[in-house]
């Protein structure tokens, strides 16, 4: 603290000319980019003082590719912050073309081992270091609260805050113990919401009351496990700011999470591409807002564009030049994000081509858990136990269904895992089928699939790759490949997901 402290003095001892003051915004802004190789524009934006580039799946073509994208902006920026949103389980940017190699914090959560979830951190952890990656966006610390929040669900531990507050703690220090800075998110909690601040401004109407002994348990276990920076949301608390969104709220970020929490960490701003921050003011505008209430890291989004970086810059210099923005408060925001970098140094260009010449580091393909370990959290009703027991051939059929933004378009279910999958039409007669779906509330379209083939004569099981909302047979607590394999075997018997 003290460092970042007198470096910020030291900042604003000196002239605000317009070209410091460029560089001192480039200093907190972490844009994305699209496209699978660096674009000049982001290297141009580095040799101006750019603190960080967030990626995300659509930066992914494959491992070498990775490999390369990341060597190169290594090569480029070698003591800059390189972040991504690699939660495990449905989240993943690393493994966007395949699925996760971890089950996930639902799953983890399940089963309880504090041990085990940070086993998990440690090995996503380790794969983004070998890449040169040295901020994750992760753990997702949500009490999931609301049953039928449609952003959080399984990325969440839990529902009950105690647990979700240990695992949150453990997965910080797996991965910060593999060197790669943690941010846990979304404060002071999105778990309680039925909107998605990618499409809207959700609103919590907890009292003040249940809100620190439910949603902000996680957060104070953050803050005790020293987590080096916390992501904020784009949700309006009203009992803790019925004005202001999280993400530009001073009461949230300044009197609560820095004054009564004691955080002295970064904080990051969810996506300020997203509607919840920026559909009424634009990204530029909701940028200046965000420092203003107290972010240090301004997350920017997946698809930033040159231009938009650009008047970016110019609102944050604009912002101060007329007073609205404090000199202080910028230098402060971007003093934190320096030093964040210099804590978690990364590997250089070198290193990251040569772990990968000696086949170590970056997108390892091997599991964490077995996948029997992994079902332990699967539950599995009486009706499922007597469909696994019964021996005609097995058939599975997975009825696609789309995923929030958060999760994008990742591989999910047996499809992700195993050739084996047939459509309603394809099914043998006389083979028992399980038809898998995820979010299966009273309208999805697995009911109807679910009723014909069962009309037809068929043994059938409806499989929830997702969370409980009532019905399935079997619920998995998530999608991952990790989970995906494990279901496979289960389904099959216990054979190859191959």
């Amino acid at each position: 603290m003290d460092t970042i402290q007198s470096s910020a003095t030291e900042v604003t001892t000196r002239p605000a000319d317009p070209d410091r003051l460029r560089r001192m915004a480039a200093g907190t802004l972490m844009p994305g980019f699209t496209g699978i190789a660096v674009p000049v524009w982001i290297l141009d934006a580095y040799d101006a003082g750019l603190a960080a580039v967030c990626l995300y799946g659509t930066n992914v073509a494959s491992p070498v590719q990775l490999r390369e994208l990341c060597a190169g902006l290594r090569s480029h920026a070698p003591n800059s912050l390189i972040a991504v949103d690699e939660e495990g389980g449905d989240v993943t940017r690393l493994h966007y073309r395949t699925g996760s190699n971890q089950p996930g914090n639902a799953v983890l959560g399940r089963l309880d081992d504090v041990e085990l979830t940070a086993a998990s951190a440690s090995a996503i952890g380790h794969e983004l270091a070998g890449l040169g990656i040295n901020l994750n966006l992760a753990p997702d610390a949500d009490v999931n609260s609301a049953a039928d929040n449609p952003v959080i669900g399984v990325r969440s531990f839990g529902a009950e805050p105690d647990l979700v507050a240990r695992h949150t703690a453990a997965w910080i220090r797996g991965l910060e113990d593999a060197g790669v800075a943690s941010c846990a998110k979304h404060f002071p909690g999105h778990g309680d919401t039925t909107t998605d601040s990618h499409l809207s401004l959700p609103k919590v109407t907890a009292d003040a009351a249940t809100l620190d002994v439910r949603e902000l348990a996680p957060f104070r276990a953050l803050v005790a496990a020293g987590g080096a920076t916390v992501m904020t949301s784009h949700i309006l608390v009203e009992a803790l700011d019925s004005d202001h969104p999280a993400t530009f709220s001073s009461r949230i970020l300044q009197d609560l999470l820095r004054g009564r929490m004691g955080f002295e960490g970064v904080i990051i701003t969810d996506a300020l591409d997203m509607a919840g921050a920026s559909a009424q003011t634009g990204v530029p505008e909701a940028a200046v807002r965000a420092l203003m209430a107290g972010a240090d890291l301004l997350c920017l989004g997946s698809d930033t564009t040159p231009a938009l970086f650009e008047q970016t810059l110019a609102a944050i210099t604009r912002a101060v030049q007329a007073g609205r923005l404090p000199l202080e408060r910028l230098a402060d925001a971007a003093a934190r994000t320096a030093t964040l970098a210099g804590r978690f140094p990364a590997a250089s260009a070198a290193e990251i081509q040569e772990a990968a010449v000696r086949g170590q580091g970056g997108l390892k393909e091997t599991e964490l858990l077995d996948g029997e370990r992994i079902a332990e959290a699967f539950e599995v009703s009486p009706a499922a136990e007597k469909w696994l027991a019964r021996e005609e051939p097995v058939a599975i059929v997975q009825v696609e269904t789309g995923a929030n933004f958060a999760v994008g378009h990742v591989p999910w279910g047996p499809a992700a895992a195993t050739r084996a999958i047939v459509s309603e039409g394809e099914v043998p007669d006389g083979a028992r089928v399980a038809v898998v779906g995820r979010g299966l509330d009273a309208e999805h379209p697995l009911w109807t699939t679910f009723a014909r083939l069962r009309a037809e004569g068929h043994a059938v099981i409806a499989v929830e790759c997702g969370l409980p909302r009532g019905g399935a047979d079997i619920v998995t607590y998530g999608a991952s490949l990790a989970v995906s394999q494990a279901l496979t075997s289960l389904l099959l018997g216990g054979g190859s997901a191959s």
